[in-house]
């Protein structure tokens, strides 16, 4: 990470994109010690904004996050004038645009593996090129990426535990410090005048406010660093609280991690050090971040996964289709399945747009295996509601539960959200919380309701198919027609 001794261009353009802090940021260290002068911009692409509702939690994080990144690099230059460029304009046409006009000799951009980002990347790279500039990317989302763990015969690993064993086995001190941007941010170039306008708001782009709580859910580096401190202070024990979504176990920063408002350096480096240090917390943790790490090599080997099955045999499962099948999804999309842990679920991804990690693999289960869906269907219903969506590890989640990925649960592994119900929520805190017309039940007949006798449900003012839904699908039953549906699959 040691810079250059003499910059190689007199001028160079960052382009922010998931890599939205100032603090340990590739590109930016990198442009800062190649270019003599550096200016910053980041896109609202019109290729994705046009796509979404006008009220998107997402956009509303973002625009929050780049007020932040703004004046974290103003701060940085040491004058007023710098900061942002911020345009809303089809990020393929406006980089090349804006390098010209800014007179750079080359953009720099941190990797972005995902199908539609190398097409846009590529495109941008051709046009730079015939003008003459240089397009320089680099690793910053992940710790490991592409081919940097591979087997000894050369190989991506597609299964989870060989290959954390090997990227243990490879990161190091190196790998995981940070990139000392700070020593060089006196080259951060003024911003010209006619970008001086600050962040649009969302009105401008043609967004309205969300119900995004900034209390919940804090933008920018400020707001990541509040949430790993107070993560810190509960790592120990994420080992025990991680899969009760009533209790404070997760470190909510995945939304963070998605949108690179936190170094997933920093916190590598301090998960890797207290796993050295005995903590149970940390240990399992940091598998979760070489999870992360591992779905991307699957995506960036493997691009078939983005639309098709891993293992491509289970493409061949034969689906429900036709009305029936669009009623269940409804059911399931807006948590009336009967199934309360399932229903509370969705709940809080309608209402928050975050899920926790033991109930998306419930409900995703619950979606393949119980409603006989495509496991598709799910996946892109997560990618429009999720916070913190990656296509990379939504892909891979999705396919792990419905068994058509890479090291994916095996087929005949079909979750009870009973069971599930019971050991995971057996107080039933997250259910009433988001199922409050189920409340008054008492814990032994919360779980399923159906089977409550007709007493505690009138004591607690349910009714069953007026104000909680009957169960939409018999578990036993649907059990019984998966391991037939997955029949076509000699292997799981």
């Amino acid at each position: 990470m040691a810079p250059s001794s003499e910059p190689s261009y007199p001028s160079g353009l960052v382009w922010f994109r998931r890599d939205l802090r100032a603090h340990d940021q590739a590109a930016l260290y990198r442009a800062l010690t190649q270019c003599q002068q550096v200016y910053c911009t980041f896109v609202f692409d019109r290729e994705i904004l046009d796509t979404l509702p006008r009220a998107d939690r997402r956009v509303e994080f973002i625009r929050a996050s780049l007020v932040e990144l703004d004046a974290s690099l103003r701060a940085l230059s040491g004058h007023t004038q710098g900061g942002l460029i911020v345009l809303h304009a089809v990020a393929s046409d406006a980089i090349p645009a804006l390098a010209e006009s800014l007179g750079v000799q080359a953009v720099f951009a941190n990797h972005d593996d995902e199908p539609q980002a190398l097409e846009r990347d590529s495109l941008v790279r051709t046009r730079l090129a015939a003008a003459g500039r240089a397009f320089h990317t680099f690793k910053d989302h992940t710790l490991l990426e592409r081919s940097e763990v591979l087997t000894q015969t050369g190989k991506p690993y597609s299964v989870f535990t060989p290959y954390k064993n090997a990227w243990l086995k490879k990161i190091d001190a190196f790998q995981l410090k940070s990139y000392p941007v700070e020593r060089h941010a006196h080259r951060l170039a003024a911003r010209p005048l006619e970008h001086g306008q600050p962040v649009p708001t969302l009105a401008s782009l043609g967004f309205e406010t969300t119900a995004l709580s900034q209390r919940q859910l804090p933008p920018g580096a400020s707001g990541a660093q509040q949430l790993f401190d107070d993560f810190l202070e509960r790592m120990e024990r994420y080992d025990d609280t991680r899969n009760f979504p009533a209790i404070k176990g997760p470190s909510y920063l995945s939304v963070h991690l998605r949108f690179g408002t936190i170094s997933p350096r920093l916190l590598a480096r301090t998960a890797h050090r207290l796993m050295q240090e005995g903590n149970p917390g940390a240990t399992t943790w940091l598998s979760e971040l070489i999870w992360r790490d591992f779905y991307f090599q699957i995506l960036h080997h493997h691009p078939h996964v983005a639309g098709h099955s891993f293992k491509p045999a289970y493409d061949a499962i034969q689906w429900e289709s036709g009305p029936e099948a669009d009623t269940l999804f409804a059911a399931w999309c807006e948590g009336r399945t009967g199934y309360p842990l399932v229903d509370a679920a969705m709940a809080q991804l309608n209402q928050t747009g975050y899920m926790h990690n033991r109930l998306r693999m419930v409900v995703a289960s619950f979606l393949v295996k119980d409603l006989g869906l495509d496991w598709r269907r799910g996946e892109a219903y997560f990618a429009a509601r999720l916070n913190d969506f990656d296509l990379a590890a939504n892909n891979g989640g999705w396919q792990w539960a419905s068994s058509s990925g890479c090291d994916a649960q095996p087929y005949f592994r079909i979750f009870n959200p009973v069971s599930q119900s019971e050991k995971f929520d057996p107080e039933g805190k997250f259910i009433r919380r988001y199922l409050p017309q189920l409340a008054r039940l008492p814990n032994a007949a919360l779980h399923a309701p159906w089977l409550a006798r007709p007493l505690e449900l009138a004591e607690a003012g349910v009714v069953l198919g007026q104000t909680y839904p009957q169960p939409v699908i018999d578990h036993d039953t649907a059990r019984l027609r998966t391991l037939q549906r997955y029949a076509v699959v000699k292997t799981g």
